[in-house]
């Protein structure tokens, strides 16, 4: 009863987790979507990597499910793999993210701002600002204050947001990456066992 009792909490916790993994890759997806459709993001590399995330960890949490709900060995086996690679990347991305400084900061947005004319408009349009450090009234902005040139430059007003966003990601990033680590003790734990129901010989 104890085999059988720790066989099938294992079960439900790693479904229930992977059924987490679901539904925040829906939302990755719903709100890319929702952002573009509502004209908020008009950046196809921002709108098509939160996409791709999105569609990467469902296919993920889908092999999860399966490898969870049928017991497969080799699912389960790849599955948590690729969860601990994951885990990984994320740990040192949310690592990272709590640890950069103000420089740091301003020279990678720079970079990201020079990169990407549709960010800048983006930006422009929803910080009503234009312009990275100084503004430019000879070019075209989609800012508000612009036809009034009362504008200021966009430099500080991002600088603002993107330090309590990196906090903010990195935060959430590091416990998810915490769940994908007991993802991975819950899958080890879980595939070792043998399943009460199948043959007792029978090697799992």
């Amino acid at each position: 009863m104890m085999g059988c009792a720790g066989f099938t909490c294992s079960r439900h916790c790693l479904c229930a987790l992977n059924i987490l993994y679901v539904m925040v890759s829906l939302l990755l997806v719903g709100i890319a979507a929702w952002g573009k459709w509502l004209g908020l993001v008009s950046s196809f590399q921002v709108v098509g990597g939160l996409i791709g995330v999105g569609v990467f960890l469902f296919f993920v949490a889908l092999a999860g499910l399966i490898g969870a709900m049928k017991h497969h060995q080799v699912l389960l086996f790849f599955y948590m793999v690729i969860l601990f690679l994951v885990f990984i990347v994320q740990f040192s991305v949310s690592s990272a993210c709590l640890a950069i400084n103000r420089d740091q900061q301003e020279h990678l947005l720079e970079v990201g701002w020079n990169n990407s004319q549709s960010t800048q408009r983006d930006l422009e349009k929803s910080l009503n600002c234009c312009g990275f450090r100084a503004v430019d009234y000879n070019n075209t902005c989609t800012a508000t204050c612009f036809p009034n040139h009362s504008c200021q430059p966009c430099a500080d007003k991002i600088q603002a947001h993107a330090g309590e966003l990196l906090q903010i990601g990195g935060g959430i990033g590091l416990f998810f990456s915490f769940t994908e680590m007991l993802g991975v003790w819950l899958t080890y734990r879980y595939r070792n066992q043998k399943d009460p129901r199948a043959n007792p010989s029978a090697f799992l």
